[in-house]
């Protein structure tokens, strides 16, 4: 269930509820990454913890290693991870199509040949022939399985199974991935309504950046039963493309269900669509940075491993309530990345995570006053 509580006076941004059998979803809001059924470096109880309310698993990777039939047995994702709120879980084709592409980094540099190593063997109507990467066997990722497999690990939101066509495609290509897509997304849809098994679904909207397809994709959407709407497909080369792309677009996503954007949550792009009025945002990005020593602050990005911070026997940020800001230093936190412990990783995570949340809060309360 969602519920609209403030549209800005100022912008296209508003603040929202997500009600999900594990829990609310306080919307504009960061979802966080954690593609094995954790976050890396954190316990489900930590992460609890820290208030992140809504999580991302990836299907894909989780088919594989340890497959969904031993979540299932477990009781579902969440018991299996010890998760008591939100989960959501994605069709498997992200991964699936940049194993066929390229990596979206990769791919964005490329001429838009494909990237295959052998792993994708056939891309068909009914869906994507692959091999595994763990041990070589052939696996069919259908929408029908697809679904299957994300009934078996039981999210509170779920995803269609959908095509991603690389950014470096033809017209006449592009429109014939976004005529499958759709017809991938009605199949995952009736295979979901067969057995909703207490979950939502969110269709996912592609065009590409041609603004008509965008368009017309969110027209297709609206007519079908879906709970929400995710964007994705190619967001553009950069950062001002994907911004230019989702302001001719969001005027037509419509407004009494929930949005998400796909594979987003760097800051800039963060401020720009919630001030277009988006509702939720997953990415890797904080959880990322925290392992590679960048840490997020009130007063702007802090490079732990710099030797200005030897010496530094004060917190993070000064005005960090995270349980690493109360506890440690960042003289410690140098130490322990000069000293490769797995220790300074958790640290930092745990002080990204949190700022991401107090970060949506701050977002949240600006929305309501109508600062942004």
């Amino acid at each position: 269930m969602f519920e609209l509580i403030h549209s800005s006076k100022k912008s296209r941004a508003r603040v929202g509820r997500i009600t999900t059998p594990h829990g609310i979803i306080d919307t504009p809001n960061f979802v966080a990454v954690g593609t094995n059924g954790t976050l890396k470096a954190l316990d489900s109880a930590t992460v609890d913890a820290i208030g992140l309310q809504l999580m991302f698993c990836n299907t894909y990777h989780l088919m594989l290693q340890p497959g969904t039939a031993v979540v299932k047995a477990a009781g579902g994702l969440h018991k299996f991870m010890n998760r008591t709120k939100p989960l959501i879980t994605d069709s498997g084709g992200f991964q699936v199509f940049s194993l066929a592409y390229g990596g979206v980094a990769s791919e964005l540099k490329s001429s838009g040949q494909k990237k295959n190593d052998g792993s994708v063997l056939k891309i068909t109507e009914d869906g994507v022939l692959f091999r595994s990467y763990r041990d070589g066997e052939k696996i069919l990722l259908t929408p029908e399985t697809s679904i299957a497999a994300q009934k078996e690990l039981g999210a509170d939101i779920i995803i269609p199974f959908d095509e991603l066509p690389p950014y470096h495609i033809d017209p006449y290509k592009l429109k014939q991935s976004f005529d499958r897509t759709h017809r991938w997304e009605k199949r995952s849809l009736d295979a979901h309504l067969a057995n909703p098994n207490n979950q939502a679904m969110y269709a996912v909207i592609h065009g590409g950046i041609d603004p008509d397809l965008r368009k017309q994709s969110c027209q297709i959407l609206a007519n079908l039963a879906f709970d929400g709407f995710a964007i994705g497909g190619s967001l553009g080369k950069t950062r001002q493309q994907m911004i230019e792309m989702l302001t001719a677009m969001m005027p037509y996503v419509p407004q009494d269900k929930p949005n998400h954007l796909l594979g987003i949550g760097d800051l800039e792009s963060l401020d720009a669509g919630i001030r277009l009025g988006i509702d939720t945002f997953d990415s890797s990005h904080p959880t990322r940075c925290a392992r590679h020593g960048l840490l997020f602050t009130s007063r702007g990005n802090v490079k732990i491993e710099q030797g200005s911070n030897k010496n530094r026997f004060e917190p993070v940020d000064p005005s960090c309530t995270c349980s690493t800001c109360k506890n440690y230093t960042l003289a410690y936190m140098h130490h322990l990345y000069k000293a490769k412990e797995v220790t300074g990783h958790v640290l930092a995570t745990i002080h990204n995570l949190h700022f991401m949340v107090q970060l949506m809060a701050d977002y949240r309360q600006q929305i309501l006053e109508d600062r942004i």
